[in-house]
């Protein structure tokens, strides 16, 4: 399957945080048809033990990748009021979508005082969760939709399934909403496999210094800063591999690199993915190229790091 088709296929289906146990459900399935036709066939770690994460683990690794499967979205309350879940924008004119007892539900949100709440004619569950619908516009040589973040990392790891000889791709819950599953997951993973190289696949942001169709991120610091040494290594590799990309230096923001730092293992961290525009709303917009360039640079970087 192409992958701006597959793409468009995962963007379609919603992975609110807390709640992602169908699109777990829909990664496994695909895992499970294609396992046999890829280069090596991956161990495929999941089940109640890890809750609704996934580890893939190839030949003998030495490098893990992180791709979390969770989008923001809302959670319905009393009174018409919706709670946020992570940090969605909502935007004039922005319906969101979901499913109760009662049905299905389209609605519209209005913040208010500093609380949200929809105009929805009935009262929604309690409980119920909701999220931005979805539309899908590819134009340009750009892809506009929501929850780009983070189904563009979700895709690179769906990729590099079909020829990685060597590592340990996840797909992970609960980033949007301050982690929780990285500590488990990196526990499982050193204590199994010494894994000393981290890297996560998740998307940036445009800004002053960052630009469309200048190729993949690699992050040298956000909120957190990962060692020195360890981005000078990825950065002398991404050189050698000959694909475009960009040095991001940004003050605010963080991935599941956090959670890696805090870990009390000894395992180097760096964030690497394409930049965006308007995230954590439903008309994030990232250029083809730049995902491009991001699945070849961490093809090359299993292959070497």
């Amino acid at each position: 399957m192409p992958f701006i088709n597959l793409l468009k296929e995962i963007l379609h289906l919603d992975s609110v945080s807390g709640d992602e146990s169908r699109f777990s459900n829909f990664i496994l399935q695909y895992i499970e048809k294609r396992k046999n036709s890829w280069k090596v066939t991956p161990e495929i770690h999941f089940g109640e033990e890890f809750h609704d994460n996934i580890v893939l683990v190839f030949g003998k690794p030495k490098t893990v990748v992180f791709s979390h499967m969770d989008t923001v979205g809302f959670t319905a309350r009393y009174e018409n009021q919706l709670v946020p879940i992570g940090g969605p924008e909502l935007l004039d004119g922005v319906w969101l979508v979901g499913r109760d007892e009662a049905g299905l539900i389209r609605c519209k949100a209005k913040e208010i005082d500093g609380n949200v709440f929809h105009d929805f004619p009935r009262k929604i569950e309690t409980g119920t969760l909701l999220s931005f619908e979805q539309e899908v516009v590819l134009q340009d040589g750009f892809l506009q939709a929501a929850y780009l973040d983070n189904r563009v990392g979700v895709c690179t790891l769906l990729r590099l399934c079909e020829t990685l000889e060597n590592g340990i791709l996840v797909f992970s819950t609960y980033e949007e909403h301050g982690g929780g599953s990285i500590p488990y997951l990196i526990k499982f993973i050193y204590e199994n496999w010494k894994i000393r190289n981290a890297l996560i696949a998740d998307v940036t942001w445009i800004t002053d210094g960052i630009h469309f169709n200048k190729g993949a991120v690699i992050s040298m610091r956000d909120s957190y800063i990962p060692r020195k040494t360890f981005i000078n290594r990825i950065v002398d590799l991404a050189r050698d591999a000959n694909v475009p990309f960009q040095l991001e230096v940004e003050a605010y923001g963080g991935s599941d690199g956090r959670e890696i730092q805090m870990s009390p293992y000894p395992i180097d961290w760096c964030f690497i993915g394409a930049p965006q525009e308007n995230p954590h709303t439903p008309i994030e917009k990232v250029a083809i190229s730049d995902m491009e360039s991001m699945f070849k640079l961490y093809q090359y970087l299993m292959q070497y790091l």
